[in-house]
């Protein structure tokens, strides 16, 4: 999972765009260097929907976020810098236009990119790449937003509706998710559950597929059916998002983990679940790769 952004730094985001066996890089020729295409974030702006602009304005591309890869610290001229790093996926070719700040664009493949790269911890960047692969599905994994409380509610529990909170929780994931492309939205049938992902639905022009087996009761009453439900929303290629509740999504994360044998929390207990929050899980070829939690919408 990536770390906390620190408050003190000049924040800047970028990532290994890549498609088939090919990265880009960038050649600027204020600094005479190649790097991934970054840059640093417009006032307001979130890492993620830095990321995919500076990638659209130094490559021409229109790209999607997948995995986070890693973040990066170095010292300026006014302080230290935090990058973050993601891989993403070309969607589009390039329209690229050379220009006074990016004047070459190269397609190499990962090892010719090591050596052509111009700094040391951007090379491990790639190597963190090369380590995951590019993923062939990305699963992301929400929970519903803040409902209004059970105790005041009186009528069937499936029907519960979000509170104005959860509301503004939706629309904060309606702008975050985009950046990752989803080709497919699933929830299960509970309203605060749809509720969460209508607007983002609606912002991609996707319809809501109901799936009562990413349900708590579903998964009570049998948490294998649910695991092979969601292993099954897994395969599928490209981008699927799956709304889920607070009882289900800690145990499908956790044995994820637990049979790819990835190095994050494989205790129940230990996965992090918050209202509104999203899990975005890299797979290559069906088994995880890749496993980040971005604990508030706006992350």
């Amino acid at each position: 999972m990536n770390e906390e952004v620190p408050g003190d730094h000049i924040l800047a985001a970028g990532a290994v765009l890549w498609r088939d066996d090919e990265i880009a890089l960038v050649h600027r020729p204020r600094y005479d260097d190649w790097s991934f295409p970054k840059g640093k974030l417009d006032p307001g702006e979130s890492l993620a929907a830095a990321a995919v602009r500076e990638i659209h304005e130094e490559t021409g591309v229109e790209a999607r976020l997948g995995p986070w890869l890693r973040d990066v610290r170095y010292a300026v001229a006014d302080g230290r810098k935090f990058v973050r790093y993601w891989a993403a996926q070309a969607r589009t070719p390039a329209d690229f236009t050379p220009n006074h700040e990016v004047d070459e664009l190269r397609w190499v493949t990962p090892d010719v990119a090591k050596s052509l790269l111009s700094y040391a911890h951007d090379a491990d960047v790639v190597a963190r790449f090369v380590e995951m692969g590019p993923p062939t599905s990305v699963l992301l994994v929400v929970r519903h937003a803040k409902a209004g409380n059970r105790s005041n509610w009186t009528g069937d529990d499936r029907l519960r509706p979000l509170s104005a909170a959860g509301q503004k929780q939706a629309q904060q994931i309606a702008e975050l998710l985009p950046l990752y492309g989803p080709d497919r939205v699933v929830s299960a049938p509970q309203v605060r559950c749809r509720d969460t992902v209508a607007p983002l639905a609606d912002a991609l022009g996707l319809p809501i597929a109901d799936d009562p087996l990413l349900s708590e009761p579903s998964y009570a009453d049998d948490p294998d059916a649910t695991l092979k439900r969601v292993r099954e929303h897994a395969a599928q290629p490209g981008v699927t998002v799956v709304c889920s509740q607070g009882g289900v999504i800690p145990g499908v994360v956790a044995a994820l983990a637990r049979d790819a044998a990835l190095p994050v929390a494989v205790d129940v207990d230990d996965v992090p679940s918050k209202k509104g929050s999203t899990w975005v899980l890299g797979l290559r070829d069906g088994a995880l790769v890749s496993a980040d939690y971005l604990g508030r919408p706006g992350s």
